[in-house]
């Protein structure tokens, strides 16, 4: 599949012209990071943004004394970079492929120029910017707000998709990554997975959380309950 197909496939895209998508291909690099490679680490110039192809990708910072804390896990076809090159400001965070991830580079000498002859080109992006910045207004609350099973439980709520009478959760990171976007360490997160499932609100198998209880769920996530 040529440059512009893949541009006008790509959700961030929707809605442009094949015109417009040819000139994205025009500055669009192709490039490819190996696990654990680093995309761009907090602080560093933003030269561009990245949209997946395939694979994931994990936005964290580092605190002083080296603790993680994970904003997202993305995966095809999201974006990432692109507030910073908006904002015309640093990276804030740092980005690692968890897997070995095919990305396209979209250069921001390049993209602002485009933007300032085409700014449709930046409207198309603003539906997906705002999505963003719900998604890590919730988690800010909730780090914040809320005790470690509310955090989880409210996470569990977010990531549920309708099967049948018992949602079930296909569990897209590891547990310690997952541990990582609670604000906790994997051991307190499998002693709380394990009450919960000891207390019937959930059922959990190696990769699929089962949801056996979505109003208990709900009760922690909102603080109304507490597990015994």
């Amino acid at each position: 599949m040529d440059m512009s197909s893949i541009i006008a496939g790509l959700p961030l895209f929707q809605g442009l012209t094949s015109n417009q998508c040819a000139a994205l291909a025009g500055i669009a690099q192709r490039r490819y990071y190996s696990r654990g490679q680093v995309f761009f680490s907090e602080g560093d110039d933003a030269d561009g943004f990245y949209v997946i192809l395939a694979g994931k990708v994990k936005i964290f910072k580092l605190s002083p004394d080296g603790k993680e804390q994970i904003f997202h896990i993305l995966e095809a076809p999201e974006p990432f970079g692109e507030a910073a090159v908006f904002s015309g400001t640093n990276f804030p965070a740092s980005a690692t492929a968890l897997v070995e991830t095919p990305v396209l580079f979209f250069p921001t000498t390049k993209f602002v120029d485009l933007i300032r002859q085409d700014p449709v080109l930046a409207l198309s992006m603003l539906g997906l910017l705002s999505l963003r910045l719900r998604k890590l207004t919730t988690l800010v609350e909730n780090l914040s707000l809320k005790e470690v099973p509310g955090r989880l439980a409210a996470y569990l709520l977010y990531q549920i998709r309708d099967n049948g009478t018992n949602p079930v959760i296909e569990l897209s990171v590891s547990k310690n990554q997952m541990a990582g976007l609670l604000g906790t360490i994997p051991e307190t997160l499998s002693r709380i997975l394990r009450r919960m499932a000891e207390e019937n609100i959930i059922r959990t198998d190696i990769r699929t959380i089962t949801i056996l209880d979505q109003k208990q769920l709900a009760d922690l996530a909102e603080g109304i309950r507490k597990l015994s």
